[in-house]
């Protein structure tokens, strides 16, 4: 299990803070291929564990697009 409690919460505004692409998890993407470009802002739809890294991934919603991210991927949009 997760170590730490989440830093982010259901419902909150966040924005990537890097380039996020496709690992393999988007088949009608090709694989690298760019999902969300960094300072897109999203919302944190569920929370879970990433079970074999131990680790929480937030579901955020960029618009069209429903994207896994770590907490280093992701930061609180501006007030």
């Amino acid at each position: 299990m997760a170590t730490s409690a989440p830093k982010y919460e259901y419902g909150q505004r966040v924005r990537a803070t890097a380039d996020l692409l496709n690992d393999g998890s988007f088949p009608e993407a090709s694989e690298e291929a760019l999902l969300v470009a960094a300072g897109a802002e999203g919302e944190v739809i569920k929370i879970g564990t990433h079970v074999e890294l131990e680790t929480l991934v937030y579901l955020v919603e960029f618009g069209e697009r429903v994207i896994g991210c770590f907490e280093a991927e992701i930061a609180p949009t501006a007030a």
